[in-house]
């Protein structure tokens, strides 16, 4: 263990994450999610919870403000507006971790968010059950 980081990032992930580059993307994956099939580089984080993941992830990721939508996440299907329950709590985890002035997450459809994960750097899956509960990151800069 080490002081200040999650405990709940395996060496694995943290190496993952490590690794992106600005611009490089990572995609949380739910409990349904086909992470296997779709990921370039996949890291396990069975048992944690979709929101666990993902704050602990932007405690160490910083989120990219060059592009518009550095958050996406997966419309549900058949809906036209509102957001899925688990993508509004993701949400406000990255209110609580980012502030007033974190970006508000973009929603796509199903198939254009597949095709987001397969091109992501890595995924990370989590054990999150609720429907939906998948969200795309863009990692930015740290600025010296």
């Amino acid at each position: 263990m080490l002081i200040g980081i999650d405990p709940i990032l395996s060496p694995d992930a943290l190496a993952l994450l490590r690794a992106m580059g600005h611009g490089d993307t990572v995609a949380l994956a739910d409990a349904n999610f086909p992470s296997e099939a779709n990921a370039r580089r996949l890291v396990r984080l069975d048992g944690a919870g979709g929101e666990q993941v993902l704050d602990a992830v932007l405690r160490l990721l910083p989120i990219d403000d060059f592009e518009p939508d550095p958050l996406v996440a997966m419309q549900a299907v058949g809906a036209t507006e509102g957001m899925p329950d688990a993508v509004a709590a993701f949400q406000r985890v990255v209110v609580h971790r980012l502030g007033a002035s974190a970006p508000r997450i973009a929603l796509v459809d199903r198939h254009a968010f597949y095709a987001r994960a397969r091109n992501a750097f890595g995924i990370i899956a989590t054990a999150e059950r609720r429907f939906y509960g998948n969200l795309i990151l863009r990692k930015g800069v740290i600025p010296a």
